[in-house]
């Protein structure tokens, strides 16, 4: 499997990252491929079937310095700040993962359990898609809490998952950005994420650097899929020039963020 660190890009540019891996693994040109990587700046990605218009506040998120893009896979908003995200493609007729969505998200998601575990958490695997980790309330008393929400699609032959691993949450900024009934109605929903989600340096107590984070969840996929080769690799010349044309000609363009 290759391996790739592709950093902070737009939101538009790890859209098309991950849709021009797909084609180029789909055409057996490029290995499967796990990617890890971040967000600059900060963005919000929406769902497949979501209305932005419903969904987002646009004009918070232009005066935030708030990207926005619609994924390929399904699910609800997204806003992605201080977190690792990874990404990986699998072709469906290999054995690397079953083919079950649930026998997938599950063997999948071992690779993030593994990387939790080099910081001493025991996370736990939540169907259908979530990772939970025990957080120390200040009653001494322990809540499981949210730190991975994950999402998978299936086309041209290949298995995309990808899917975040929090390293801090802002949950007004995130509510900020995104549209909600009534003010009434946002700090309950604020109150209710801050009981239910978390992220890995609030759980340790102290800040997790990207990198070390990066680090950590490399080491954790190689143990969950050690019966699998992983190599250090490059994104090919023509997937660069693929996910280019991607964003201009889908990511960034209304056709397709405002398709609904």
């Amino acid at each position: 499997m290759r391996l790739l660190t592709t950093l902070n890009n737009s939101a538009a540019m790890n859209m098309a990252i991950d849709e021009a891996v797909l084609e180029a693994i789909s055409r057996e040109e490029s290995e499967p491929t796990l990617r890890l990587y971040g967000w600059n700046p900060a963005a919000i990605s929406l769902g497949y079937f979501q209305s932005l218009s419903e969904e987002i506040d646009e004009e918070a998120c232009k005066k935030n310095n708030v990207d926005v893009v619609r994924r390929m896979t399904g699910g609800g908003a997204v806003f992605h700040e201080h977190e690792i995200t990874y990404s990986i493609h699998i072709p469906e007729k290999s054995e690397i993962v079953p083919t079950g969505i649930l026998e997938s998200y599950r063997r999948i998601s071992d690779g993030i359990l593994e990387g939790l575990t080099l910081f001493g958490i025991n996370g736990q695997f939540v169907p259908l898609n979530d990772i939970v980790v025990p957080f120390i309330m200040s009653d001494d008393t322990t809540q499981m809490r949210k730190i991975s929400g994950n999402a998978q699609t299936r086309k041209q032959g290949i298995i995309v998952q990808h899917g975040t691993i929090l390293l801090k949450v802002d949950v007004e900024k995130m509510f900020s950005l995104l549209k909600v009934p009534s003010e009434k109605l946002k700090g309950k929903l604020i109150e209710d994420i801050k009981q239910r989600v978390t992220g890995l340096s609030h759980v340790l107590g102290h800040e997790v650097s990207f990198e070390s984070a990066q680090d950590a969840f490399i080491k954790g996929f190689k143990k969950a899929f050690s019966q699998t080769k992983f190599e250090a690799g490059e994104l090919s010349i023509n997937e660069i020039n693929r996910a280019k044309e991607l964003v201009a000609e889908k990511y960034n363009n209304d056709s397709w963020n405002r398709m609904r």
